[in-house]
Formats: structure tokens, C-alpha cells, sequence
């Protein structure tokens, strides 16, 4: 089938859900973050009432970056690292385990070290939980997150595995992990989420872990700047209510599009046209003044122009998701740059924006809609990465869309009232007039590791600390 006419593997993860368990809704796994899937029609007019609620009320981001964070929950063979930059290494390894590769066909023998965070208490009783990590993977590295949590009866998930990564590609091939669910919720790709949260079930609070790999016998180790999570419990909403406009600043931000590399290298996601993610991911490390070297971008054909485009795909690409779109693996992308942090995150309002982009804090948003209801757009998707630089005077949005046709044409403004609605709502009806789901607000955030007060000061209103 042609690209227009592909589903998105968010789109059929979440069908996958629906079939499996009535009433499942989750806002995070409809949203294909890596592909574009044409759709036309108009969208018919919701039945459902917009619910309001104050962003305190519907996201809660928790992380562990200190030198205290690190010498607390418990440690096996890792030690905390002091330092302006504190994290977690293998210290005297726990043992040694083996890791049969399902990408490669390959099993290696691995030592390894483990930490286990303390149990973080949900202050939003959460129906999905999205995590980020930063980290250092030298060759002949690796490392493994994984989740358990309390439900809100009582009882214990199971241990999840939220991604097998490496910023490389030659040891492991980073992954997530299919088929995990215990019947009352389920990871996909990124995302744990439960099944039906109609029911009133809600994770309470989790703990997450943290295995550090590395070749037996050897000095290298996996270095984690950053671990945390980001819970939240986003209502079911068609409509959300309109903002008014606060700010009229535009950031300079590169400009690349994803369409000129249409083609190039197929084995990531059948090429550029489904490189939205990483490619609004290197507009923003660009933008913090950061680039690939040229040693690294090598590998790169040379008459394929922005090369660091190609390279972001390889270096965020998910062989299990099979695609470049896994929000985790884009973050930890990010932050492999010196001095950077990533993180996965929800936002409530474009006043939260707003306060991003007054600080100087470009904000990569995951959004789905019909042609009709974005004008200007030109195109429908049923999940799709942009990065907003900005706002005009009248408060329209300013974005810079990497699904257009070349770089020059990147820079665009869309209208306030329906990108707002588009990026901030859970469900929504598709050319076919089914109701599916939307990305209720989910955004990467990249910043540095020093921050300005002003920086700190809107992170801190956005939940990151």
C-alpha cells in the first residue's frame, strides 16, 4: 500500500486494545508518532461535554537526578557518581545474565548491576504512565527500564519492561517489548496504560528500575543522568476550553523537513516520510546548539542533504515498534547530546506553552486530526510530531511542521482555537466517523542541564524539576 494509505502501528496497537477489552480508551497509544496517515473528510460535531481541570489535577512527573536520589532505594552492584552532573554506574556487577537479542537472532552473555527507586506515590492516581531516561551508553553497553506499581485495590502489577536501550546500535538493538499485560493493564511500545479505566482502576504509585549492561570484564558501564515517569489521568474529551492568548514571541528554531529524505533508508520506517519525531528532535538539540560530528554522520550517504535527519531516525528507531516514533527512545536520543535533558510529558493549556516558549523552551507536540480541521495543514494524520516555536500577536500558533515539502516551507502558523483542540483532546472522530483516540497534550521537552532561573522557574510550572 502507499504511505497515504498505511496505518499507523499507534493506530493498530490501540485497535488491539479495544477488540480485547470493552470501553479500553488510551489517549497515548491511538497517537502514531512516526507516520502520517492521510485522512479527509469533516470531523461531526461531538456529543461528549469538554471536562476542565487544572494541569495539577491531571498529570504528576516525578524523577531521580540527584547524588541523594542515586544513594537511595536499592542498589546491586551500581554506585551513584557525584559530580555537576550526579548519576548511576556499575559499580561491582551483581552477576551475569544472558540476553538472547530477538532483533539479531543473537544471545550474548551480559554482566550486569541494578537499582530499584523508592516506591513513588502518584499525587494523580494515573491511568497511563509514559517514562524517560537520559544516559550514556559507551560501546559495549546497554541498559533495561522497567515499572511495577500499585493499583488503587491494592493489588501489584507485574514487572513491565519499558525499553531495552542503547544510543547505539551494534551491541543490542534498542526495543520495546509487545505482549505484556497481567488483564488489567498493558504496556504498548511506550506506554503503560490501563485497560479500562472506566472501571476506576488507577495505578496508585510505582517504583521503576533501572539494569545496567555491559561486556564481562570490561571497565565501561552505562553511566544515567536522569529516571522518572510522568502519571497522569486525562479525562475523555471531544472539545477542550478555549485559552486566551498571553504571549507574542517567535524562538529561532533550524527548520528541517521530513519529506525531502522520502525514500532514503528504508529499513527505518520505510524513510523519511515517517520521520516526524526525530526530525522535530534535531530541530530542537540544533536549536540548544548541538549537532552530530562529522565522524558520526559518516555512515550517511553523502549527497543526502541534513544528514543529522537521517541519523536521528537511525539513532531513535525502535526495532520492535518498527519505527522512529517512540516518544522514550526520542528523549533519551536527545539527551545523548553534552548537556542535555529530555523528558516525555503532558501539558494542559496553551498558556503552559506559552510559558515554555517566554522562557526560551521549544516544545515538540504530538497531535492527530482530520484535513478539515487543521487549515493550512494540507494533510490529515492519525498521529503526528511538530515543534512550536512560537505565537503571533493574535496569538496563533507558530510551529514548525517537518510534513511539509521542504525546509523553506516548514515554518507555519495555524490557527490558535483548532491546534489548541487538536493537540489537547482524547477522542475524536476519523474519516470514517469512528471515535478514536487523541494525544490529550503529550509533548517532548529538551532543555539543558544548566538552566537559567526563568528556565527552571517554567519547567517547574510544567511539573519538571
Amino acid at each position: 500500500m502507499t504511505r497515504a494509505e498505511q496505518p499507523s502501528r499507534r493506530t493498530v496497537l490501540t485497535a488491539a486494545v479495544a477488540a480485547a477489552v470493552a470501553g479500553a480508551a488510551s489517549p497515548a497509544a491511538a497517537a502514531d508518532a512516526s507516520a502520517r496517515t492521510a485522512e479527509a473528510g469533516t470531523a461531526k460535531t461531538p456529543t461528549v461535554a469538554a471536562v476542565s481541570k487544572a494541569p495539577s489535577e491531571l498529570v504528576d512527573n516525578h524523577a531521580w537526578t540527584s547524588y541523594a536520589d542515586w544513594r537511595g532505594g536499592s542498589a546491586e552492584g551500581t554506585r551513584a557518581v557525584p559530580g555537576a552532573r550526579p548519576g548511576l554506574e556499575i559499580g561491582t556487577p551483581k552477576g551475569r545474565s544472558d540476553y538472547p537479542d530477538p532483533h539479531t537472532g543473537t544471545t550474548a552473555t551480559w554482566e550486569y548491576g541494578r537499582w530499584t527507586s523508592p516506591v513513588h506515590r502518584l499525587a494523580v492516581p494515573a491511568t497511563e504512565v509514559i517514562a524517560s531516561w537520559n544516559a550514556r551508553t559507551p560501546a559495549g553497553t546497554w541498559l533495561q527500564t522497567e515499572l511495577t506499581g500499585t493499583y488503587s485495590d491494592g493489588t501489584d502489577t507485574p514487572w513491565y519492561v519499558l525499553g531495552r536501550w542503547a544510543s547505539g546500535d551494534q551491541d543490542i538493538r534498542r526495543t520495546s517489548v509487545d505482549d505484556q499485560s497481567d488483564g488489567r493493564s498493558s504496556v504498548w511500545t511506550d506506554t503503560f496504560a490501563i485497560d479500562d479505566a472506566a472501571s476506576g482502576l488507577r495505578l496508585v504509585s510505582y517504583r521503576l528500575r533501572l539494569t545496567l549492561y555491559r561486556t564481562p570484564g570490561s571497565k565501561a558501564t552505562p553511566t544515567v543522568w536522569r529516571l522518572g515517569a510522568m502519571g497522569s489521568d486525562v479525562p475523555d474529551r471531544f472539545t477542550v476550553p478555549a485559552s486566551a492568548p498571553g504571549l507574542a514571541r517567535e524562538l529561532t528554531v533550524p527548520r528541517y523537513s521530513q519529506e525531502i529524505h522520502a525514500g532514503q533508508y528504508p529499513e527505518y520506517d520505510n524513510g523519511g516520510e515517517a520521520w516526524c519525531s526525530p526530525t522535530s528532535s534535531q530541530m530542537i538539540i540544533e536549536y540548544w546548539g548541538r549537532k552530530p560530528t562529522a565522524e558520526a554522520l559518516a555512515w550517511v550517504r553523502p549527497e543526502y542533504a541534513d544528514p543529522q535527519v537521517c541519523h536521528a531516525a537511525r539513532y531513535t528507531f525502535d526495532y520492535q515498534y518498527d519505527g522512529c516514533g517512540n516518544w522514550p527512545f526520542n528523549a533519551a536520543y536527545a539527551a545523548t547530546y553534552d548537556g542535555l535533558q529530555g523528558v516525555v510529558t503532558r501539558l494542559g493549556s496553551l498558556a503552559d506553552l506559552e510559558t515554555l516558549i517566554a522562557a526560551g523552551i521549544p516544545v515538540i507536540t504530538s497531535q492527530s486530526f482530520l484535513a478539515s480541521e487543521l487549515t493550512g495543514a494540507g494533510y490529515g494524520t492519525a498521529g503526528h510530531l511538530m515543534t512550536v516555536i512560537g505565537f503571533t500577536a493574535d496569538g496563533d500558533v507558530i510551529a514548525n511542521d517537518p510534513a511539509s515539502p521542504d525546509n523553506d516551507a516548514v515554518r507555519r502558523v495555524y490557527k490558535r482555537r483548532e491546534w489548541e483542540n487538536i493537540w489537547l483532546r482524547t477522542k475524536r472522530y476519523n474519516a470514517a466517523g469512528k471515535v478514536v483516540s487523541g494525544t490529550g497534550g503529550v509533548c517532548y521537552l529538551y532543555f539543558p542541564a544548566r538552566l537559567t532561573a526563568g528556565q527552571r522557574q517554567a519547567l517547574a510550572e510544567a511539573g519538571i524539576h
